[in-house]
């Protein structure tokens, strides 16, 4: 499906209020049973998130359920606790106790500043529509398309006076790993290469990924040299399949990263709370499990081990430039803010 769910186990839910002065939502990964490695490395100035210092691999907690992504900024976090009931009523969360309902759910979020952009100031998410999304997440079938564009935490995303929103993409590598990404893109910087109106990660698609010709569009006016841009947060998620130490995922959020700056520029101001975080659902070894522990390639002389690591970091800084693209070629005008379809006609 070319998206986050490719990845065995994950499912995405969005829920999202458009109208009578909203414009925002909220979304979702639901992780399998059992939970998932999960990670994050923020980049951004401006950054709201909950509970991201319990993903430090220095820290207790080894396994998470979900992680939010929400509109809302600051406020918007109050989604999460939605998330939280609903994890603790099936019984998810980190065990505190002898009995099965005994648990603490560790919900990572992470906002994007979308406030006041359908009119009302204080029309932002919060538990209620955080349960929502979760709700709708585990209503889906596993591998079912992620909807994409202005959903969920995409709902009032703008990305340099464009409208932004979801977007996700994936590979599957040689060794039979998946490699998966979603986003939410909210950029104080632009998507468009200013001197010819093409989107910047557009050049990184797979053979026949996008259309062929996706340039002719003029960029808005940018803010002069010097001054503040409006507040943002370009949001995602990379995934795969592939069983990483923590340590491991915490490399796959970095480099991932890269994947940003390829296809938004310029990134990580202080004008944005840019963050990624990486999941792994360990359903298949990083390496053939027959591969000797330290064997090295003859070919290359690299330890395989750090080869088929390589190539998962490679493959979701790719996933996640694509998928910024897939956001901006899905999104629909909202009011005066245009997509990128309509700006280029």
């Amino acid at each position: 499906m070319n998206g986050l769910t490719d990845v065995s186990g994950l499912r995405v839910g969005h829920a999202q209020r458009i109208g009578d002065g909203w414009l925002t939502g909220v979304t979702v990964v639901l992780g399998p049973d059992g939970g998932m490695v999960a990670v994050v490395d923020v980049r951004g100035g401006g950054p709201g998130t909950r509970e991201t210092d319990a993903l430090d691999p220095r820290n207790l907690v080894q396994r998470i359920d979900a992680v939010v992504l929400t509109g809302g900024s600051a406020f918007g976090l109050d989604a999460a606790g939605g998330v939280a009931g609903w994890l603790e009523e099936q019984r998810r969360g980190v065990r505190v106790g002898p009995e099965p309902g005994q648990v603490v759910p560790v919900v990572p979020a992470a906002a994007l500043f979308d406030l006041g952009r359908g009119g009302e100031w204080r029309a932002r998410p919060d538990a209620a529509l955080g349960r929502a999304a979760v709700e709708a997440a585990a209503r889906t079938a596993s591998g079912a398309r992620v909807p994409q564009g202005c959903v969920g935490a995409g709902t009032g995303a703008v990305a340099g006076g464009v409208k932004g929103g979801i977007g996700t993409a994936s590979t599957v590598l040689e060794s039979g790993a998946t490699v998966a990404a979603l986003v939410a893109v909210n950029a104080a910087g632009s998507v468009l290469d200013p001197a010819t109106g093409e989107l910047y990660g557009a050049r990184f698609g797979e053979p026949g990924e996008f259309p062929a010709e996706l340039a002719s569009v003029t960029p808005p006016p940018v803010p002069p040299a010097g001054r503040p841009g409006p507040l943002n947060t370009t949001l995602a998620v990379v995934a795969t399949d592939a069983t990483l130490t923590r340590a491991q995922a915490q490399k796959l959020a970095g480099t991932a990263h890269d994947g940003l700056a390829r296809a938004i520029r310029p990134v990580h101001s202080l004008s944005d709370g840019d963050t990624v975080f990486a999941l792994s659902t360990c359903g298949r070894p990083l390496v053939p499990e027959s591969t000797a522990a330290g064997a090295v390639d003859p070919a290359f002389g690299v330890h395989i081990e750090a080869g088929a690591l390589n190539a998962v970091l490679a493959a979701g800084a790719d996933a996640l430039t694509r998928a910024v693209v897939h956001a901006m070629l899905a999104a629909e005008t909202v009011g005066d803010l245009r997509c990128w379809r309509d700006l280029r006609g």
